[in-house]
């Protein structure tokens, strides 16, 4: 069951590999996930120290939200994978240009799992045929959905 999907990474990046990773989250957190107030669009992974971050995930926190917690909307996540993963996409990232992009934030047995991709950066042109490509798509089914009709 999906939460959020990231669409703009899918018309900005070639997506090579996706991989699935849990996350490091407060409860209010999960809350507000509960709730739908998470936006991904902005969202980017990092790695340091051997670690993989979320950052520019927003969990808008919701109004109940506890007296005694500070929510921070655009706070830093730690992500969670093995640690042999976590070491090839390393080595992928710094070699080959690669980056690493959220997808989708979704549930797996009870717990908040986010996609993401290894990705490369889309050029100006790719962009236009993507965007050509699919509104050829959607012209196309207009035209057969209006064909169909006519001869009914």
């Amino acid at each position: 069951m999906s939460i959020a999907e990231n669409r703009r990474a899918r018309f900005d990046y070639h997506i090579e590999e996706r991989f699935e990773a849990g996350m490091v989250l407060q409860g209010w957190e999960i809350k507000a996930v509960r709730a739908g107030q998470v936006q991904l669009t902005d969202g980017y992974v990092v790695i340091r120290d051997g670690e993989l971050y979320l950052i520019g995930c927003r969990i808008n926190a919701l109004r109940s939200a506890s007296t005694h917690v500070n929510p921070e909307a655009d706070r830093t996540k730690k992500l969670l994978m093995h640690k042999e993963e976590i070491r090839r996409l390393i080595g992928k990232v710094e070699q080959k240009g690669f980056t690493l992009v959220p997808l989708d934030l979704h549930y797996k047995g009870g717990r908040v799992k986010v996609e993401i991709a290894l990705a490369k950066g889309k050029a100006q042109h790719d962009k236009r045929d993507t965007e050509k490509k699919r509104d050829w798509e959607r012209e196309k089914g207009r035209l057969m959905r209006h064909k169909v009709s006519a001869k009914s």
